[in-house]
């Protein structure tokens, strides 16, 4: 059985991603953090806040599934949202290259995906 925190990995291409989640309080935000295995410093953290119209956690969703109150919904512990989101991501530029956290909203990579390619 994997831990509550344990890294998971995601082969893309050459590439081997290390990922994780996360849900955090206060403000009920749940995070999926990705980086590049060997290059642990260099982490992109997508952040889904808890907001009007957005909800992150509580019944009758479980750990790590996030979704908006007008439609669609996304189990970020499924490894294909998880290469959903990564390949938007690319797409979009925001994976650091350089040591440090990059945080972005997760929420329009969100409404991409759910808008897109169904749920």
């Amino acid at each position: 059985m994997r831990g509550k925190n344990a890294l998971r990995r995601l082969t893309v291409h050459d590439t081997v991603w290390l990922w994780r989640l996360g849900h955090v309080h206060p403000g009920c935000t749940t995070y999926l953090a990705l980086h590049r295995s060997g290059a642990p410093d260099a982490r992109l953290r997508l952040v889904f806040r808890d907001e009007p119209g957005r909800i992150t956690a509580g019944f009758p969703m479980g750990s790590g599934e996030v979704a908006a109150v007008d439609g669609g919904h996304l189990n970020l512990n499924e490894p294909g949202v998880v290469r959903r989101l990564l390949d938007l991501a690319t797409e979009r530029a925001l994976l650091p290259y350089e040591n440090g956290v990059r945080e972005e909203d997760g929420w329009p990579l969100f409404d991409e995906l759910t808008r897109t390619k169904g749920n």
